[in-house]
């Protein structure tokens, strides 16, 4: 039964209460953004004539996820923060900034730390039997100009599609390695081809997504950080193309230009030169970074990770 909750004036005192509105103390930014919030979800409940048990299988819901640690999961499948990439996006085009390497969702995995290599590092601990990958490419500037002692901060899953650091069975950084570039720009690395993965089946992100009719599954991919003095910091990530999963990401990470080829190297000239045991996948990929002299976004955005600098 409706309340008539605009013009209904308990309903209007509470949400000003609440949000702090008769109050001289707090944020009058925050004010505004949770007195609009409550007010969404009341109106919500009254458009949908949502019972007391439903909203609290949502705030049960809510303590199911924070739980199990899955929001920042929750807010890909969502497309909330592809939704933020949109937007960034949009700015930059605003600025007359193009040509760069696109953005894409961090995702919930990252670690911070992983050891730093010059030119080069291998990823693998050798206790994966997953395909041999030679991942190599260049940083430039926005003028095409190699971009020496950037650093590229590289992880990925392993043939089962998981991470090390949530993956106890793996070792300590295992598929995580930060490269800094050469005097050419160039990083090259040795490790195994990845797998996607799919959301914990039991999980409140799956469970939600089932509700949707949606699958929660991502296809193969490597995540990059990529940061230059005086560049804006680059989070990307890349697609193996040939994916069943490449054009149907739950996270809605893949994008135009985000997109590299695999290639099957048995030249033993090129094997010997990389010093590697015999045939593998070969992956290249170049970055590009936009200049900047603002602090702030020369550094990654400040959120929740499994572990901070």
């Amino acid at each position: 039964m409706s309340i008539s909750f605009d013009q209904h004036q308990d309903v209007i005192k509470l949400l000003k209460i609440s949000s702090g509105f008769t109050s001289e103390n707090g944020d009058p930014r925050f004010k505004k953004i949770i007195h609009q919030l409550l007010g969404d979800i009341c109106r919500l409940v009254e458009q949908y004539d949502i019972s007391a048990e439903e909203f609290w299988q949502a705030i049960n819901y809510l303590h199911t996820l924070g739980g199990r640690q899955e929001a920042a999961l929750l807010a890909a499948g969502l497309g909330l923060e592809h939704f933020l990439d949109l937007r960034d996006d949009q700015r930059e085009q605003a600025q007359g900034l193009t040509g760069g390497t696109p953005r894409t969702i961090e995702g919930p995995l990252y670690v911070a730390n992983a050891p730093l290599s010059e030119g080069f590092a291998r990823m693998d601990d050798g206790e994966d039997a997953g395909e041999l990958m030679w991942l190599q490419g260049q940083v430039n500037d926005a003028d095409g100009r190699p971009l020496a002692d950037a650093v590229v901060d590289i992880w990925h899953a392993n043939t089962l599609g998981n991470y090390s650091f949530f993956d106890k069975s793996q070792s300590d950084f295992n598929l995580r390695r930060r490269v800094k570039t050469d005097a050419n720009g160039r990083y090259r690395v040795r490790s195994i081809v990845p797998s996607g993965y799919g959301c914990p089946p039991d999980g409140p992100t799956q469970a939600l997504l089932n509700r949707l009719g949606r699958h929660g599954n991502r296809p193969a991919h490597i995540h990059f950080f990529i940061s230059a003095p005086g560049h804006k910091h680059l989070t990307t990530q890349i697609n193996l193309n040939g994916d069943r999963y490449l054009w149907d990401d739950f996270a809605f990470a893949t994008r135009d230009g985000l997109i590299a080829d695999p290639v099957k190297i048995t030249d033993p000239a090129i094997v010997a030169q990389r010093d590697l045991p015999g045939a593998h996948t070969e992956v290249s990929f170049n970055f590009s970074l936009y200049p900047t002299t603002d602090d702030e976004e020369q550094q990654r955005i400040k959120r929740a990770r499994a572990l901070q600098d």
